[in-house]
C-alpha cells in the first residue's frame, strides 16, 4: 500500500482490482452491518496476515469499492483505532453476481447518521454475537432480514416494520432485532432479542415521563411483552430485551431502577474501547438480570 495516501481522503490511482472471494466476503459483511472496522471485517473474511488484509482494504477504499465514514475522523483517538468502513461505492454492484443473499442484520438507513458512534456500537454488538455464533456448535444467528421475512404480512409491508406498537401509546424502536436458533439432538428451539445499546448519554430516569430515558424505554418494553406484541407484530414466540451499556456501575443502576424480577430483561457492560475488536463474550458469557440469576443466551 502507498503509505503517502491519506486514511481520510480517497486517492484513486487507477489500480486494477481483481476481486477475490475474501473481497466479496468483506462486501457481504458491510451489506449486512453498514459499519464495521477492519478488525471485524478480518474476523468475517479471514486471512493469515491482518497487515496485508488492512492493506487490501486500503486499496478497496481508494479505488472506490468501499467507504470510510468521514465522521470517524472527528474522534480524538481516531488515529489509534481500527479504521471503520461502510457499505458504499461499488459494494452493491460487486454483490450482484455473488451467490447467496447476505441479508441485513441492522435497519440502519443508508444516509449519514447524526449519532454515528451509537450506530457503530449497534453494528459491533450484533457482529460480535454473529461471529461467536458461527463457531459455536448447534447455534445459528438469525439476522433481522430473515426475522422480517417470516413476520405477518402487515408488518412486512410496513415502511417501518421495526417499530413495535406500544399498547400504552406510541411505539418502541429497538436498536436491533435478531434471533438465535439452538439445535440439540436434532431438536430446534428459538429465542428472539431486542437490543438496546446505551453509550451513557441518556438519563437513566427523568422526572418528566414524556422525555426520553433508559427506564422509560424499558417500561415500554414491559408493555410490549405483557401484551405479546412481539407475537402479533413479528410472529415470534418470545422476546428478550438485551441492554448493553458502558460500565458495570451503570449496568447495576439501570437494573436497580427497573426493579422487579423480569426474567426477560438482561444487562451487560461493554465499553466502546472493548468493542473495537470482536467480543465473543457477548454471546458466550452470561447476562445479568435484576433480582434473578444470570442467564446464558448461547444455549
Amino acid at each position: 500500500m502507498d503509505r503517502r495516501r491519506s486514511r481520510m481522503m480517497r486517492s484513486r490511482r487507477g489500480k486494477r482490482i481483481e476481486l477475490t472471494r475474501r473481497d466479496v466476503e468483506v462486501f457481504q459483511a458491510l451489506a449486512r452491518y453498514r459499519y464495521l472496522s477492519s478488525s471485524y471485517l478480518h474476523a468475517f473474511a479471514g486471512g493469515a496476515s491482518e497487515k496485508r488484509f488492512v492493506e487490501r482494504l486500503g486499496d478497496l477504499f481508494h479505488e472506490g469499492f468501499v467507504g470510510r465514514p468521514k465522521v470517524q475522523w472527528e474522534e480524538p483517538d481516531c488515529r489509534y483505532r481500527p479504521t471503520v468502513y461502510e457499505s458504499e461505492g461499488k459494494v452493491g454492484q460487486a454483490l450482484e453476481g455473488a451467490a447467496g443473499n447476505p441479508g441485513r442484520c441492522t435497519y440502519l438507513a443508508s444516509g449519514a447518521h447524526r449519532q454515528f458512534q451509537h450506530a457503530l456500537m449497534i453494528c459491533e454488538t450484533l457482529a460480535s454475537i454473529d461471529l461467536a455464533a458461527r463457531v459455536t456448535e448447534g447455534l445459528r444467528f438469525i439476522p433481522w432480514s430473515e426475522l422480517l421475512s417470516r413476520a405477518p404480512e402487515t408488518t412486512r409491508l410496513s415502511p417501518t416494520p421495526f417499530r413495535l406498537p406500544n399498547p400504552a401509546g406510541g411505539c418502541v424502536v429497538p436498536d436491533g432485532l435478531f434471533g438465535l436458533e439452538y439445535e440439540v439432538g436434532g431438536e430446534k428451539s428459538y429465542r428472539f432479542f431486542a437490543l438496546e445499546v446505551d453509550r451513557g448519554t441518556m438519563p437513566i430516569v427523568r422526572t418528566d415521563a414524556r422525555q426520553t430515558s433508559c427506564l422509560g424505554k424499558l417500561a415500554a418494553y414491559r408493555a410490549v411483552i405483557a401484551e405479546r406484541v412481539y407475537k402479533s407484530h413479528l410472529g415470534v414466540p418470545n422476546l428478550f430485551v438485551l441492554t448493553l451499556t458502558v460500565s458495570e456501575d451503570r449496568c447495576r443502576r439501570i437494573a436497580a431502577k427497573l426493579g422487579g424480577s423480569d426474567p426477560l430483561f438482561l444487562f451487560k457492560p461493554a465499553s466502546p474501547l472493548e468493542l473495537r475488536f470482536p467480543m465473543p463474550a457477548l454471546l458466550l458469557n452470561p447476562w445479568e438480570r435484576a433480582s434473578l440469576p444470570p442467564l446464558s443466551i448461547n444455549g
